[in-house]
Parts: structure tokens; C-alpha cells; sequence
């Protein structure tokens, strides 16, 4: 038994025009004969069930944004100035969650909105903080420790980019070289030509959605931290947008980090 990508099955126009149960049979038994459908990768329980609990504290980490973009929007419409202490950094520290806390609006509808929020921030950190726990918990299990050191090791990637990037790779040895690693993770153009025109339609929507914007983020950070990438990407801006460039830094990631997985090294 397989499981396949639907998109990836070949089907003529008139099985898309007309499509029923018998026909869709026929048309996964001729591709069975054929040899041309390619199974997804399907990992076991305990790291299927590991990737969940890390896109679980991703959703919250998310939840937190939204919350704090609307407690700085209700604070912008009531006329509140944030501390200026306050602004230089841009994590939410205990002492900002306490001068929240003692802020008084004109009438008990407004606190009761503020407060509210602030209590589902709370609760939010207090479930993001746990979840970390519980990740590294597990990170420190024989055999998923060496790679999350060895990963950690790459440029401007942390503990929480190195323990997604592995739940959801999980066995780097499926992808046999390198740039199925990088179309794995989406950072592959999405190309249409015809004859010597070609169209360039950006990176390709196929990829995973968790891992790309988290090896962007690395991307950028260790632009500014390691010298020789900082000197590559000032290359490459010379004749590149940024954003472009920061795709080709991005890529340099994952070759490291396929290279630090595979030979469990620094």
C-alpha cells in the first residue's frame, strides 16, 4: 500500500472533464502498470506525532502575534504611548506584561477588552514555554541529540529551527543529493518556457510550509552574524535583489546542514 501526491498522478483532459469512481480506478491501475506513481514519505508514530507538537507551538506562536498586534492596536486607538524602555526591544518581557496589567482605561467595558487579551497572552506564553520543555525533552534522546547539535551548528540556526527542521525531514537520507533537499523545502524557481521565452513565476508553491520561512529567518540572521556569508550575500546584492539574494544564502543553509546531519559533525 502507497500514498501518493494526487496532483502528481498523470491524467488526460477528458479525465478531468469527466471524472467518477471508475474512471479514477482505471486510471490509478494504468499508472500502477505504468511504474509512474511515486510514493510521499510516511514517517513512523512517535515523529509523526513529534512534528505535531512543533507545528502545535508554531500555531501558538502565531496566536501571540495576533494578540499582540491587537493590544497595540486598541493601546494606538486609545492614545497610549508604549514606553520607550519598552520599544528598543521587541520580545514582550515581564516588566512590559506588567505595566500593561496596570493600565486603566475610561470605562470597565475597555479594561475588561484589555485585560482579556492580556490574560489569553498570558496563557499563551505559559503553553509555548511548556511545549519547549517538552521539545527538549525529547531532543536530548540518544538518537535525535547528535543531529540537533550538528544542526544547531549551521549559521544563524537555533533550537527550535534545528528541532523543525528535523521533524520534518526526520531521515535526510531519502532525498539522494542535495537539490532534492532544497525542492523538499520549496526553495526551488517555479519556470514555464516555450521555445527561448521564458517565465520566471518566483519560488515554487510545492515545498514544505514549515520549514522554508524558518530557513529564510536563519538566512537572515546569519547574515549578520557569520563573516563569510555576510560577504557572499553583499555579493550577491551587487547584481540581485535582496530578497533574491537571501534565497541563495538560504539555499548555502541547506547544503550545511544536510552535511552536518548525514556526517553528525559540527
Amino acid at each position: 500500500c502507497i500514498v501518493v501526491n494526487p496532483a502528481d498522478v498523470p491524467t488526460s483532459n477528458k479525465e478531468k472533464v469527466n471524472k467518477n469512481d471508475p474512471i479514477d480506478s482505471r486510471k490509478l491501475a494504468r499508472e500502477l502498470e505504468n511504474k509512474s506513481l511515486k510514493a510521499i514519505y510516511i514517517p513512523d508514530i512517535f515523529n509523526e506525532e513529534l512534528r505535531d507538537l512543533m507545528r502545535l507551538r508554531g500555531r501558538i506562536v502565531q496566536s501571540q502575534t495576533r494578540i499582540k498586534n491587537r493590544i497595540k492596536a486598541l493601546l494606538y486607538t486609545k492614545g497610549i504611548d508604549i514606553p520607550l524602555n519598552f520599544t528598543k526591544n521587541s520580545r514582550w518581557s515581564g516588566a512590559f506584561i506588567k505595566w500593561l496589567k496596570d493600565i486603566k482605561l475610561s470605562s470597565s467595558a475597555g479594561n475588561y477588552s484589555l485585560q482579556n487579551m492580556i490574560c489569553q497572552l498570558v496563557q499563551l506564553r505559559e503553553h509555548n514555554k511548556n511545549i519547549i520543555k517538552k521539545l527538549r525533552k525529547q531532543a536530548a534522546k540518544k538518537e535525535i541529540a547528535p543531529i540537533i547539535e550538528a544542526l544547531k551548528s549551521v549559521p544563524g540556526v537555533g533550537f527550535i529551527i534545528a528541532f523543525s527542521v528535523y521533524t520534518e525531514i526526520i531521515d535526510m537520507k531519502r532525498f539522494s543529493n542535495v537539490a532534492k533537499t532544497i525542492a523538499f523545502v520549496g526553495l526551488i524557481p517555479s519556470i514555464r518556457s516555450s521555445d527561448e521565452t521564458v517565465y520566471n513565476n518566483g519560488m515554487t508553491f510545492r515545498g514544505n510550509n514549515f520549514i522554508r520561512p524558518l530557513i529564510i529567518q536563519a538566512a537572515w540572521r546569519a547574515v549578520r552574524e557569520d563573516p563569510a556569508i555576510t560577504m557572499k550575500y553583499r555579493d550577491l546584492t551587487k547584481r540581485m535583489d535582496p530578497k533574491d539574494a537571501i534565497v541563495r544564502i538560504a539555499k548555502k543553509l541547506i547544503v550545511r546542514a544536510r552535511h552536518v546531519w548525514l556526517k553528525q559533525e559540527e
